[in-house]
């Protein structure tokens, strides 16, 4: 079910998957959109419900003004406090994996465990391919075509519009949104206090082996590692082994 609400007169959209399962609020990464997540909704019902945020600029949310952290921060307590929800359990990929382990800190009382996907605590966001993707084609066929091998990532944010077929971000917000999210995370990694789960491809050029262990080393005790024969979208390159890794770390989780 998709909803809406509103945040400093701006709209905007979450896609609650439903079932009677715990909470979990998911966060997708720069490209993508709270659709993303409806394999992993299925495969982890009915036990757990899985609600994903279209963050700001992205999928049926409207276009923000700026991209900062504190302002996707934002963004998430209001979704949070708008669900009515006491603590949850909390997973994002990339942007939202740093968006996610960002407001886990800020919020711990909120926050029961922390699954991130592919993503360091420290962020030197490339937005090179942004600026490479084609504004519009004819069809929607065409723009899978001009995508290639990236297709499959990015076709949950296809849309058609007068001139032709786009997606559901926009490129300048993209390139301000990656902008923003470049920097230096020790501080806030290291302070999570909830159980965390760090999801890593093996093939990511995104989080490299070595910086993941050091993440793992940090949080001795309280966080762990696990690595998939994946890149950066770990969710879509591998759905069934990371579907699985979410499960187990849920299940190991106290009683609520």
């Amino acid at each position: 079910m998709r909803a809406f609400f509103t945040v400093d007169q701006r709209r905007l959209s979450f896609v609650d998957f439903g079932g009677p399962g715990l909470p979990l609020l998911a966060f997708h990464g720069h490209y993508n959109e709270a659709s993303v997540f409806a394999p992993l909704a299925e495969a982890l019902a009915p036990q757990w419900r899985v609600i994903a945020l279209d963050q700001r600029g992205h999928g049926e949310s409207d276009r923000a003004p700026s991209y900062q952290r504190s302002e996707y921060g934002a963004d998430i307590a209001a979704f949070h406090r708008h669900l009515g929800l006491g603590p949850v359990a909390v997973l994002g990929h990339s942007l939202g994996g740093v968006n996610a382990y960002q407001y886990a800190v800020r919020h711990a009382d909120r926050v029961t465990a922390l699954i991130v996907e592919d993503v360091g605590a420290v962020v030197d966001a490339d937005w090179s391919l942004t600026t490479q993707l084609p504004r519009r084609a004819p069809s929607r066929r065409a723009l899978a075509s001009a995508l290639g091998p990236l297709a499959p990532y990015l076709e949950c944010t296809f849309r058609q519009f007068g001139d032709g077929w786009g997606f559901s971000f926009d490129i300048k917000d993209t390139v301000l949104s990656h902008e923003a999210l470049t920097g230096d995370y020790w501080g806030d990694w290291e302070a999570v206090p909830c159980p965390t789960l760090l999801i890593r491809g093996r093939d990511s050029v995104v989080l490299a082996s070595d910086h993941a262990r050091e993440m793992i080393a940090r949080r001795a005790g309280q966080a762990e590692l696990v690595e998939l024969p994946a890149g950066h979208v770990v969710h879509c390159d591998a759905p069934d082994e990371f579907a699985a890794a979410v499960r187990t770390f849920l299940s190991q989780l106290p009683e609520r």
